[in-house]
């Protein structure tokens, strides 16, 4: 079984460096030309995908809409478990915001967010169903940045650390129990097509 883990394309949030948490934003016309980018990659890569699973939120929802459209796979329901942290009173807020509210250390405080043990429990019930569920395919999951960045900690405590980028692609092959990283944290599809 192989998994491709995406993160869902640019929003307007993201690109004001806004936490977006549970907040439901949709994307923009970035970020949805980056999805199409992200389809056109994998139409023409070796990997064969048989399902597309996305968060609930919207941003999510898009991205998974255009590039299983591009593919011509089945669009799964979507699952509440890979949506992303929910960040309680930081949630719209940008870096300079949230430490002039509350300084440099705010991510320490209980402001409301969802723990990183929860993030991790829940991802990786995710995986468990997913595999059992559904061993012989290929799944296409997306997602998003907080969510993801736990699920690699969850899975390789402190082996991958960068920031996850938007339409980035993180490929992981189930062998017995382990989840074997084959590609992490791609952006190459987005790299290639900028002017």
């Amino acid at each position: 079984m192989l998994i491709g883990l995406i993160r869902h394309g640019l929003t307007d949030w993201n690109a004001l460096g806004k936490i977006q948490g549970q907040s439901d934003i949709p994307l923009n016309d970035e970020g949805r030309r980056q999805a199409e980018m992200l389809g056109d990659r994998l139409m023409q890569e070796s990997y064969r995908w048989d399902y597309c699973i996305t968060s609930n939120l919207s941003r999510a929802q898009e991205t998974g809409k255009i590039v299983a459209g591009k593919l011509g796979i089945p669009l799964l329901e979507p699952d509440d478990r890979i949506r992303e942290r929910a960040y309680g009173q930081v949630e719209g807020l940008t870096a300079l915001e949230r430490e002039a509210k509350w300084g440099k250390d705010w991510n320490l405080l209980e402001l409301g967010q969802e723990s990183d043990e929860a993030l991790q429990l829940r991802g990786l019930a995710f995986l468990e169903d997913l595999s059992a569920k559904y061993p012989d395919s290929n799944v296409l999951i997306i997602s998003h940045g907080g969510f993801l960045a736990q699920l690699y900690t969850a899975l390789y405590k402190d082996k991958y650390t960068e920031r996850i980028g938007n339409l980035s692609l993180t490929i992981l092959e189930k062998k017995e129990a382990e989840w074997n990283a084959l590609l992490y944290n791609c952006t190459r599809h987005i790299l290639q097509n900028q002017p």
